[in-house]
C-alpha cells in the first residue's frame, strides 16, 4: 500500500492537496459559522430578552423594569442600551453599551471581572469594563487610561466635546463563545449625559426562576404591556441572537452548502485517483490472490490506501487552519471569537475518513471481486 502512494507521486501528491485546501476551508467555515453563531450557543436556556415589539431599535421605558420584576416568577432584570462607540477614527467601531453594573454581573455569570475592578466600577461613574480581546486591539489602553469615544448615534454628551470614559478593569470568561471585544459602561452616567431618550433602555435581560416555565413568563410580559404606547414582544435569549444572525442570512445553510459542493467535487478526484490506482495494478492484484491473499484483504488494502490519502490531506488542512485561528485571529475586527470548536475538529476528523471509505468503495469492490483469471490474462 505504501509502496503504490509512491508509484505516481504527482498524482498523489496533487490529491493530497486537493483534499487539503478542502478541509482547511472546512476548518474556516466552521470558525466562521463558530463566530456567528457564539452568541445564539451561549445564551442561557433560563433567560428572556424583552425589548420593544416594533423593532429593537425602539426603546422602552426604564420604568419597565420594576414592572417585570414584579412578575411571578421573574428571578432577576438587567437592561442594556446599545451606545455604537468609536474610537478616534470610524474604523475603531466596537460594541458598547450601557448597563448597571450590579445587575449586569449578576445577570450574566460568564463575564468575570476581579472584585476591585467591580468595586471600581461601582464608585467611578465613567467607569468601564472592556473586553481582553479589545484591550488587546489597542496597545495604548490600560487600567486607570481615560478613553474618549465617539457615537453616531448619540451625539455629544452635554458640555463635552467627546464621551469620557475610564477603563476600570478588564472582564474575561469561562465560556469560549463569549464576546471578548466589547465595551459595557454604566448606564446612569450615559443617560444623564445623553441629550434624547432620558429615561429609555434599549431591551432588557430577564432570569427566570425555572427554565421550563420561561415560554409561560414571557406571554405574561407581552400582556403585562398589551395596548400600551411600547409594547414588548419576550423571547428566549437564543432566539434573539440567531434573530441577528439571520438579518445577515443562514449561515449554517451557507456554510453546509459551500462544505457539500466541495467535498462532493473531492470526492469525485479521489475515487478517480483510486480508480485508476487499482486499474493499473489488476495484474498485481491477481498475483496477490493467486498467493492466498483472500477478497477481504484485497478490499481491506485498496481501502486503506484511499484512507490514508485522505486522512493525509484531511488532518493536515484540519491542523493547519485549527494553528491560524488558534495563533491568534486573522480578521479580529470582523470576527472577534473566530475558533475551531472541538466538535467541529472531531467532525472533520471523521469527514475525512468518510470521504477515504466513499471515494475507495467501489474501486475496492471492483479489486474484490475481480478474478485470478481474468487479472493474470492481461497481465499475458
Amino acid at each position: 500500500m505504501l509502496a503504490n502512494l509512491k508509484r505516481k507521486k504527482l498524482r498523489t501528491t496533487l490529491t493530497i492537496l486537493s483534499i487539503f485546501v478542502a478541509f482547511v476551508l472546512f476548518g474556516f467555515l466552521c470558525a466562521i459559522q463558530h463566530a456567528f453563531l457564539g452568541g445564539v450557543e451561549v445564551a442561557g436556556a433560563d433567560r428572556l430578552i424583552v425589548r420593544h415589539k416594533v423593532s429593537i431599535i425602539q426603546p422602552l421605558p426604564i420604568s419597565y423594569e420594576s414592572r417585570v420584576a414584579s412578575i411571578p416568577g421573574v428571578d432577576a432584570v438587567s437592561s442594556t442600551s446599545w451606545f455604537g462607540g468609536i474610537y478616534q477614527k470610524p474604523e475603531n467601531a466596537f460594541p458598547s453599551f450601557a448597563v448597571d453594573p450590579e445587575k449586569f454581573l449578576n445577570m450574566f455569570p460568564e463575564v468575570i471581572v476581579s472584585p476591585a475592578a467591580k468595586e471600581q466600577w461601582l464608585k467611578k461613574r465613567t467607569g468601564a469594563i472592556v473586553g481582553r480581546g479589545l484591550m488587546e486591539k489597542f496597545p495604548t489602553w490600560k487600567i486607570g487610561g481615560h478613553i474618549p469615544l465617539t457615537s453616531p448615534i448619540w451625539g455629544q454628551p452635554a458640555n463635552q466635546a467627546n464621551w469620557d470614559f475610564e477603563i476600570v478593569g478588564v472582564y474575561d470568561t469561562d465560556k469560549k463563545s463569549t464576546d471578548k471585544s466589547q465595551f459595557f459602561f454604566r448606564y446612569d452616567y450615559f443617560d444623564e449625559a445623553r441629550a434624547q431618550a432620558k429615561g429609555k433602555i434599549g431591551w432588557m435581560t430577564i432570569r427566570v426562576d425555572h427554565a421550563d416555565e420561561a415560554t409561560a413568563i414571557a406571554r405574561k410580559i407581552d400582556r403585562e404591556f398589551a395596548n400600551s404606547p411600547e409594547e414588548t414582544k419576550a423571547e428566549p435569549e437564543g432566539a434573539f441572537a440567531a434573530s441577528f444572525v439571520k438579518q445577515i442570512g443562514d449561515i449554517g445553510a451557507i456554510v453546509t452548502g459551500v462544505v457539500s459542493a466541495v467535498f462532493f467535487t473531492i470526492l469525485l478526484v479521489a475515487g478517480n485517483t483510486v480508480s485508476q490506482s487499482v486499474n493499473e495494478r489488476t495484474e498485481e492484484l491477481g498475483v496477490l490472490k493467486a498467493m492466498g491473499f483472500t477478497n477481504t484483504t484485497v478490499l481491506v488494502l485498496v481501502l486503506a490506501e484511499s484512507c490514508a490519502i485522505s486522512a493525509i490531506g484531511g488532518l493536515a488542512g484540519l491542523g493547519v487552519a485549527w494553528a491560524i485561528t488558534a495563533g491568534g485571529n486573522p480578521i479580529p475586527d470582523v470576527l472577534p471569537n473566530l475558533e475551531i470548536p472541538n466538535r467541529d475538529l472531531l467532525l472533520g476528523s471523521a469527514l475525512a475518513i468518510g470521504l477515504g471509505l466513499l471515494s475507495g468503495a467501489l474501486p475496492a469492490l471492483h479489486a474484490m471481486r475481480l478474478q485470478i483469471a481474468v487479472a493474470l490474462r492481461r497481465q499475458g
